[in-house]
């Protein structure tokens, strides 16, 4: 049994072992959502390359509502405030059609696309 040191109360080391194991867990889905994240900018990247292979504009305002209805409806199901993930998915609409921009002024200038 090991001996208690100053500021430590008797539970301590169970308190200490519960929070590392949510802390893993915590770190185990952060890792899991990078590489959502990476395989949903992949798919994006593609209907980046379709759009300015055909001319079609970066942002399409319709479709944003559409997601942002849906995963506002997928966040009150899983019981997440709905502003945070509509502020979450809204970031990553931005980000997208930055790259998409990015990709139609390369298409324009005729620098290859991948």
């Amino acid at each position: 049994m090991s001996e208690q040191q100053p500021g430590e109360r008797p539970g301590d080391d169970e308190v200490l072992r519960r929070l590392r194991y949510l802390r893993g867990s915590i770190d185990n889905l952060d890792a899991a959502l990078v590489h959502l994240l990476a395989e949903r900018f992949k798919a994006t990247q593609q209907v980046g390359e379709l759009k300015a292979a055909h001319s079609l504009p970066a942002a399409d305002p319709d479709r944003e509502a559409q997601q942002i209805a849906r995963l506002r409806g997928m966040a009150e199901d899983a019981h997440l405030d709905p502003a945070f993930a509509e502020k979450f998915l809204n970031f990553i609409i931005e980000e997208v059609i930055r790259h998409h921009r990015v990709i139609a002024e390369r298409a324009a200038n005729g620098s290859a696309l991948s």
